[in-house]
């Protein structure tokens, strides 16, 4: 049997029946507000560096490789979550068209073409589905482990641009041309791509013991130059569309003894570079998501650390990375899927500006590693979506005209009209009992939806609200019946 989650994904890409004109509106338009939906930001990276996540091997077919990428959008939608951290830049190439980069080697081989744009095509399967789209670039790596790189990619035409750190190279990050490069490419894809966010993760400067290369620079001249960087890369987001999200996931530890009595075997201030702490206290970001890999009770603490990046700024957000991967793996045989939930409600007890989290990786969710489903089950118990940004944009959308029809054996249609063109998702509500809830979320183009008529059982109010590109919360329209 169907679950209603499922349901819920066959009614929404169903095509909508035109309205018949000899149905009555079973629903009538008020004048009323409705509860504000739940918010919470749901995430999940999917890597495709070492075909890690996505796609599962290299040369795969265009068919295959859509097949999988739809398979991970429908089940994150069943298990509620609500963003995707998309890798699009592994190491100096595209897993999209460029004019900049050579085509992944990690979906069909080295500047080979793919036979279609993998991320205009992930944004908008994400978005039919309400998923946000976030662009998830690794900044400075070049090559990794030796694999070929396609024409044209930017270690054949700089190679003075590349330094070695182990069996990878990376473009130097304290040089303008380097930062210059790495700008340009980032900011091709915001301007050609309807993308929610851009996301970098902790590879700024090499890990130990590869972290020493040869640029002639103290570790206080690099942080300098990753500090510009950084703030140059917001700055630039903001100016061309304001309402991308920029997130940084920094290694969990800004140095040992931060907060005090937590070890660490990195320094991410010293060997990374890597000023986090800087970049939340200056507003650089529109979130940190730091790697908070470690249990609740290890000297690592996931609480302390958690506390301690969360006091910084409380006027952005800390929405920890949590590590999925490690249940019953081999850098944690004993860890079980509870952990993570345990987790998952620490971080809500302890978040000062809006909860979120984040999973490394899609492959321990996908393939329900210790049983962490039915967890994350137990907590996303409702759709949510994710928290506003008002410092981003502070306007919200009108409230739209709309109407709903009883459509025997088929459900209850839904659509709405707006003169407001700023929506960029829909909400679709229902109450139940005096209590609201989220039913679907929809993309800003979409003006009408059937959904099952058991979604609506003991329903006494229906509303459609607006949502801005900030996240913004708009006026509903209500219908009653």
């Amino acid at each position: 049997m169907m679950s209603v989650v499922q349901n819920v994904l066959r009614w929404l890409l169903l095509p909508v029946l035109c309205f018949c004109t000899a149905l009555a509106p079973a629903w009538q338009q008020v004048r009323e507000n409705a509860g504000e939906p739940a918010r919470e930001f749901r995430a999940v990276w999917v890597a495709t560096v070492f075909n890690l996540d996505w796609p599962t091997a290299a040369g795969l077919s265009a068919t295959q490789q859509k097949a999988q990428l739809l398979g991970i959008l429908n089940r994150a939608v069943q298990l509620k979550l609500n963003a995707i951290i998309l890798q699009v830049r592994p190491n100096g190439d595209a897993l999209y068209k460029s004019s900049l980069e050579p085509w992944s080697a990690w979906l069909s081989g080295p500047g080979v073409n793919p036979g279609y744009d993998p991320l205009a095509f992930a944004i908008t399967e994400a978005h039919r589905r309400g998923l946000e789209l976030h662009a998830w670039f690794n900044p400075f790596r070049a090559t990794v482990s030796g694999k070929p790189v396609g024409p044209g990619h930017i270690a054949r035409r700089h190679p003075e641009l590349i330094k070695r750190a182990g069996g990878t190279t990376l473009l130097n990050p304290s040089v303008a041309a380097s930062q210059q490069h790495v700008l340009r490419v980032i900011l091709d894809v915001v301007r050609r791509y309807d993308i929610d966010g851009v996301h970098l993760d902790d590879y700024f400067y090499p890990y130990p013991p590869h972290h020493n290369i040869s640029d002639g620079r103290t570790p206080a001249q690099r942080r300098a130059a990753i500090d510009s960087f950084v703030s140059r890369l917001y700055s630039s987001v903001k100016a061309a569309k304001p309402w991308v999200r920029v997130g940084i996931s920094p290694f969990g530890i800004w140095q040992p003894g931060y907060p005090s009595g937590v070890p660490a075997g990195v320094n991410a201030y010293e060997h990374l570079a890597c000023d986090a702490r800087k970049w939340l206290a200056k507003g650089w970001v529109d979130y940190l998501a730091p790697q908070l890999y470690w249990r609740i009770d290890s000297p690592q603490s996931f609480p302390a650390l958690l506390r301690w990046w969360s006091s910084i700024n409380p006027r952005r957000p800390v929405w920890p990375g949590i590590a999925t991967a490690r249940i019953l793996s081999s850098e944690d045989r004993t860890r079980p899927a509870s952990e993570i939930g345990r987790q998952i409600d620490m971080a809500r007890q302890l978040a000062r500006q809006s909860s979120g989290q984040l999973f490394w990786s899609w492959n321990s969710i996908g393939s329900n590693r210790g049983g962490i489903q039915a967890h994350l089950a137990a907590r996303y118990r409702g759709f949510a979506l994710p928290p506003a940004m008002p410092w981003c944009g502070s306007a919200r959308p009108a409230a739209p005209i709309a109407q709903a029809v009883d459509i025997p054996g088929r459900g209850i249609a839904v659509s709405w009209t707006s003169a407001d063109a700023s929506a960029r998702k829909w909400v679709i509500q229902v109450r139940r009992s005096g209590q609201w809830s989220t039913l679907c979320i929809l993309p800003g183009a979409q003006r009408r939806v059937t959904l099952p008529a058991s979604m609506f059982v003991s329903a006494d109010r229906i509303a459609v609200r607006p949502i801005s590109a900030c996240g913004n919360s708009g006026i509903p329209a209500v219908l009653a019946r």
